[in-house]
Parts: C-alpha cells; sequence; structure tokens
C-alpha cells in the first residue's frame, strides 16, 4: 500500500528514526502505525523510541551570523541541565554553523550528530525547527536564557536598527508584518467570539456590525508588526521607526522555547 509521506513524518517524530526506516516499517506494517513502532523495536530500536517518546519541553536557541546572511537553530531537550550543559551548547553551535555554512538545509532533520547527541546524553534530543534568513541588513537578539531567538532582515537602514526590531519582535511576538497578512481563519474565529461576547452584553443590533468592524482592525494591528507600539518608545509604532530610517523589513523569524 502506498505510505504517506505525513504518516511517516509521524512516525519519525514519534520514535526519532529515520525516515527511510519509518517508512519500511511502516509499509511492511501495511500502514498500522503502532505495528510498526513494534517492528521498528523489535529490529533494535527500542532505546530511541523510548527516548523520542519524552517531551522536549527545553532547549535552547543557537544562532549564526554573517554578511548578508544568518542562520537560527531551535534546539530542543528534556532538561533545563542538560540545555545548560557545554556538551549541549557545543552541539548547537555547530549545528547552526553547519546551517549557515550550506553544509545541512532549514528542513533537514536527521543528522547523525544529534543522534549521538542523545545517545551521550541520555535525553531525547531533537532539531525543532531551522531557519536561514538573507538580506542587507540583518538584526538578530537571543534573550538571556536562550529560550527565545529573533532574526530580521531589513532593506535600508542600520544593524542596530534591525537588533531593535529584533528585540521588539522577541519581547511582543507577531504574527505576521502588516494588518493584511492577519489569517482570513484567525479573524473568523475571534469574530466569533467577539459575536456572542457583544450578545451577552446587549448591545444593539445596530451598532453590533460597527464594534466588530473596529475589534477586527484592533486584532489585524495587534497581531502585525508594523502597526505595534515599539518596545522602546510606545509613542511611535514599528512602521514609523522604520520609515524614519528609510528602511523597511523584509522578513523576521521567531523562535522560542
Amino acid at each position: 500500500m502506498a505510505i504517506s509521506i505525513e504518516l511517516i513524518k509521524k512516525l519519525r517524530e514519534t520514535t526519532g528514526v529515520s525516515m527511510t526506516a519509518c517508512k519500511s516499517a511502516l509499509e511492511e506494517a501495511n500502514g498500522d502505525f503502532e505495528a510498526s513502532i513494534d517492528l521498528l523495536r523489535k529490529k533494535g530500536e527500542a532505546k530511541a523510541i523510548d527516548r523520542a517518546s519524552r517531551g522536549t519541553s527545553q532547549g535552547a536557541v543557537f544562532i549564526k551570523t554573517g554578511a548578508g546572511k544568518a542562520a537560527m537553530v531551535l534546539l530542543g531537550c528534556e532538561t533545563d541541565f542538560v540545555a545548560r550543559g557545554e556538551d549541549y551548547l557545543a552541539l548547537g553551535a555547530a549545528v547552526s554553523e553547519k546551517l549557515f555554512n550550506g553544509s545541512i538545509k532549514p528542513e533537514d532533520r536527521d543528522l547523525a550528530e544529534i543522534k549521538d547527541a542523545g545517545l551521550r546524553l541520555g535525553e531525547n534530543i531533537q532539531l525543532a525547527d531551522m531557519s536561514l534568513v538573507e538580506g542587507d541588513v540583518i538584526g538578530d537578539y537571543v534573550h538571556s536564557n536562550r529560550k527565545i531567538g529573533v532574526l530580521v532582515a531589513l532593506t535600508g537602514g542600520t544593524v542596530e536598527l534591525a537588533r531593535d526590531v529584533a528585540m521588539h519582535v522577541a519581547a511582543t511576538n507577531p504574527a505576521v508584518l502588516s494588518p493584511d497578512e492577519v489569517t482570513p481563519e484567525s479573524v473568523e474565529r475571534e469574530k466569533s467570539i467577539w459575536s456572542e461576547q457583544l450578545k451577552s452584553e446587549g448591545k444593539p443590533a445596530e451598532i453590533v456590525e460597527k464594534i466588530m468592524i473596529g475589534k477586527e482592525k484592533k486584532f489585524r494591528e495587534e497581531n502585525a508588526l508594523l502597526k505595534q507600539p515599539f518596545v522602546k518608545n510606545p509613542d511611535q509604532t514599528v512602521e514609523e521607526l522604520l520609515k524614519d530610517a528609510g528602511a523597511s523589513v523584509k522578513t523576521f523569524v521567531r523562535f522560542s522555547i
């Protein structure tokens, strides 16, 4: 039977075993997920599966920057003790270096050094996310506890400005760049809540529509980087800050544990 890539990925995420091994196990088990796990255990992958079943709620963000380019890696683990260890920090730095140099791609996950680290440290170590950003001006920010990391690429402006915007993104966690990029699905979800709230408040039907329009505008702006009040100067939006500097945001990426 044909095995979907989604099912293969799910088995890989559950077990930590390679995509190829997961595909073979699923084919042998005729697509039965639980039977596939049993097959992998019988083939000597039990330890990896046991580790992979444990959560990775801890970890750290790693960033490598250079001229016109930056790489960011989100590496997950089970305990903060391991996340602060020299071995783990060296691993994250090495992976971000590889991503920066092009030795690996942002979508790569099945790395030998990650598996080796899991065996060595006795924890479930996972590459949660990776991103490579390019631009004229790049700013980066990693929070002191390494739990939040941001990359911002600007057209125009300075590295200092890009870093300020990155720090702002770390603090406010905007979902999109501009209000029009907020997804219709998220707006509709909020509308259903607002509608119920307004009904319970007994608002007259003739003004409900106007209230909903205002709420949608506010919701879109609160979630859009450009319309947010700049954290260092709330009297100025990020958009106004960038305009004054003759700059614009090309892209931004935020990772967090």
